[in-house]
């Protein structure tokens, strides 16, 4: 059984993460991303600016963090290890954007924050280091030895696979919303790897 303590903690913090990130994101939409200081996002969190720090070890931070790369990991270990790799990836994808954008709050948080990560040079350029990181953590679980060929492989795969998913991210914040992410996603897919590799989910 896990120890009760240490998950409230971990909830809190969560919680404390999610309350601040969203001060700043709000902040940087409403003065803009270079004229707001990590002390002007502490002040209208009501938190100190070491609280910050310490969830955001950077000003990028405040906007690219999130919990997406867990839970595509999650997502792919608990799949089945047989049909192509494209196809365990890019279901993992759209579970996961499901995930993260379920509930108005959680879905407009994050449109605004693609929006920023679009308009922002430094935020587009540490985006995609994210986007290494995400697809080392699809390869981790997929769990090939990272010297065979099947990491290669899988390497091209999520590259691929990230790459489609990044057209669909623009084309939502682009077009404010309208059309439900995971959807976007599976369009994209189709178009990249052909109508059958994933399912459409449902609207």
């Amino acid at each position: 059984m896990p120890d009760q303590p240490s998950t409230l903690r971990a909830q809190r913090r969560a919680e404390t993460q999610r309350a601040i990130q969203a001060h700043a994101v709000r902040l940087f939409t409403e003065r803009g991303y270079d004229a707001t200081t990590m002390s002007d996002v502490a002040g209208a969190a009501g938190v100190s600016p070491m609280t910050v720090y310490r969830h955001f070890p950077t000003k990028e931070d405040l906007v690219l963090v999130d919990q997406n790369a867990q839970v595509v990991a999650e997502r792919i270990r608990a799949s089945p290890a047989v049909g192509p790799l494209v196809r365990r990836i890019g279901t993992a994808l759209i579970e996961a954007a499901t995930a993260l954008t379920t509930g108005e709050e959680r879905g407009d948080l994050l449109l605004t924050r693609l929006r920023l990560m679009i308009s922002t040079p430094a935020l587009r350029a540490r985006h995609l280091d994210n986007n290494y990181a995400l697809q080392l953590a699809i390869v981790d679980a997929l769990g090939y030895d990272p010297e065979s060929d099947a990491a290669f492989a899988a390497h091209a795969a999520a590259s691929a696979c990230l790459a489609a998913m990044h057209t669909a991210l623009v084309r939502w914040a682009e077009d404010d919303g309208e059309t439900a992410l995971p959807e976007l996603i599976a369009q994209a897919f189709a178009a990249a790897f052909g109508d059958d590799v994933v399912e459409t989910p449902p609207a």
